[in-house]
């Protein structure tokens, strides 16, 4: 199970309003007792952080805002004696257009670091192939007065690409990738994969860039076996599965196309979506897996759906055009956007744990934490953590530089201290399902089988390791259904809502939104994926 989080904003260890990582290392314990055993950390590098710290100035060092190198060696130690790997999300598509490399290149067009990125005298197509911010950018390409030409963006125009086909350039992210190796981390989140290796017109920048991605690969596993490659690709499945290469490129891949049909599914109240989606899902190599989730950092991105598609879910989710981000996602949380109803909310987090896969938490989802939709785009959802009811929320003890959520999701009503002592909370429900997660290899590398029960409201599946199983019901509906649905004669439940009951053998009365899990209690294993 894999909790993202970012430095910045979920605890400040120094006073100082910013989250560092002595705070973090402070909340190690929280980590463990979440049930947490890998974590994914956003960009902590130096930067102007103008996009939340993906536009890097330096790979190698740590933002003296969130400490030391020595504060991150301290954290990774503490993290390890707790048994949480650690992953670092490091973006290489692109990096500031503050970090050296790139201000030697527009000092002096015959510099070497003028080939680290792309350039061209007059911008090589008379309108963008695709643009990633509509609204905030108008081009893909940028010019520069210092050089006299322009350079290619798939972000912002502060963020130029840098040039794969370089060699010089590989040689300098196989650098870094060594370096925080060395350093003890447990693998990699690579941003926005896809346009690493291939540009926005859909040319291959590199005659074969899968070749670059399995020596990267290479390169981190010789050093460290067991490190992990998570990556982001929001493509269509067939155009998924060649990142996974044949067992040599990456371990993990976000798994966008589900996270699109589930919050179809939740939306139409209809189960076929999230069905359909698994079953179009491609066969992965073994010792690969899909990196499941709910929310994260970015924009709900509902990419893989058809026009048609996405407005139900707009509609459903983010009715309002403030809601909505880039005319394709949504830049709301998870408890805002099931407009506060935790009954919503834990059916949500049940589903994403009773499919086979890496389940993958945002920061704060487990309490349900709110947004603030008066923050520019993306920010909305970048809100720091809330421990406490107190001033500062048990986050800062200053004035926060990023501003809390407020009215409903304000710390006074949403924050961790209550919900530990509320045996009922969100967090403690959250708690449980990673706790009957992890006892069952099924749910992390199983074999999805969906059944028929007769109601296109109810998903109805089990998961399959070996010996192990796990069955789960699903209502989507906001009214009661009653199903029928068969397991093996020892198969107990191990989780269930507070209204779903089991009325006869194999008779099941789901309540709205309710949900039901069984599993054989002799199958059951030490530890999924």
């Amino acid at each position: 199970m894999l909790y993202e989080l970012n430095v910045e904003t979920f605890q400040d260890g120094n006073g100082d309003g910013i989250g560092d990582f002595p705070g973090l290392t402070a909340r190690v314990p929280y980590l463990v007792d979440l049930g947490v055993n890998a974590v994914w950390l956003q960009p902590f590098y130096p930067s102007p952080r103008r996009d939340h710290g993906y536009d890097v100035t330096d790979y190698k060092r740590v933002d003296p805002r969130f400490g030391t190198l020595e504060d991150f060696d301290a954290f990774v130690a503490a993290a390890h004696d707790a048994g949480i790997r650690v992953l670092l999300d490091v973006p290489f598509n692109h990096t500031s257009d503050r970090h050296p490399w790139f201000q030697a290149a527009r000092r002096d067009p015959s510099s070497p670091y003028h080939a680290y990125y792309v350039w061209a005298d007059t911008p090589p197509e008379p309108r963008s192939p695709y643009l990633v911010f509509p609204g905030f950018q108008t081009s893909n390409w940028s010019y520069d007065d210092a050089s006299g030409r322009y350079y290619f963006h798939t972000f912002y125009d502060f963020m130029p690409d840098l040039d794969i086909s370089n060699g010089a350039v590989r040689a300098e992210i196989l650098d870094v990738a060594r370096f925080w190796t060395r350093r003890g981390i447990d693998g990699f989140r690579l941003d926005a994969l896809p346009y690493l290796v291939v540009d926005r017109s859909r040319k291959e920048r590199l005659a074969h860039p899968h070749a670059f991605l399995k020596e990267f690969r290479a390169a981190v596993t010789e050093l460290r076996p067991d490190a992990a490659l998570l990556a982001e690709v929001d493509k269509a499945p067939d155009e998924m599965r060649p990142f996974f290469g044949d067992g040599d490129e990456m371990h993990l891949l976000l798994n966008f196309y589900l996270d699109n049909h589930l919050f179809l599914g939740l939306a139409d109240e209809r189960a076929e979506p999230i069905a359909r989606a698994w079953s179009e899902l491609p066969p992965i190599p073994r010792g690969t897996n899909w990196a499941n989730f709910l929310r994260n950092h970015d924009e709900l991105s509902l990419a893989q759906l058809t026009s048609e598609e996405r407005t139900r879910v707009f509609a459903a989710f983010a009715p309002d055009a403030s809601m909505r981000a880039y005319e394709r996602g949504i830049r709301r949380r998870l408890a805002p956007m099931l407009r506060g109803d935790e009954r919503r909310v834990r059916q949500a987090f049940s589903l994403l744990f009773s499919l086979p896969g890496t389940p993958v938490v945002f920061y704060g989802d487990e309490i349900g934490l709110g947004d603030r939709l008066d923050l520019p785009e993306r920010d909305a959802v970048r809100t720091p953590m809330q421990w406490t009811a107190e001033r500062g929320a048990g986050f800062t003890d200053a004035a926060p530089v990023r501003p809390f959520p407020s009215g409903a999701y304000s710390s006074v009503y949403v924050n961790v201290d209550a919900q530990r002592r509320d045996p009922a909370s969100l967090l403690n429900f959250v708690r449980d399902v990673i706790r009957v997660y992890r006892s069952h290899s099924a749910c992390g590398r199983g074999k999805f089988e969906p059944h028929d029960v007769g109601d296109p409201h109810v998903l109805a599946h089990e998961v399959r390791d070996g010996e192990d199983v796990v069955y789960a019901l699903h209502n989507l509906a906001g009214t009661s259904r009653e199903v029928t649905f068969e397991q093996s004669s020892d198969a107990r439940v191990v989780l269930a809502d507070a209204d779903t009951r089991v009325v006869a053998p194999g008779r099941v009365a789901l309540a709205p939104r309710g949900f039901v899990w069984w599993a054989a209690p002799s199958h059951s294993t030490e530890e999924a994926s």
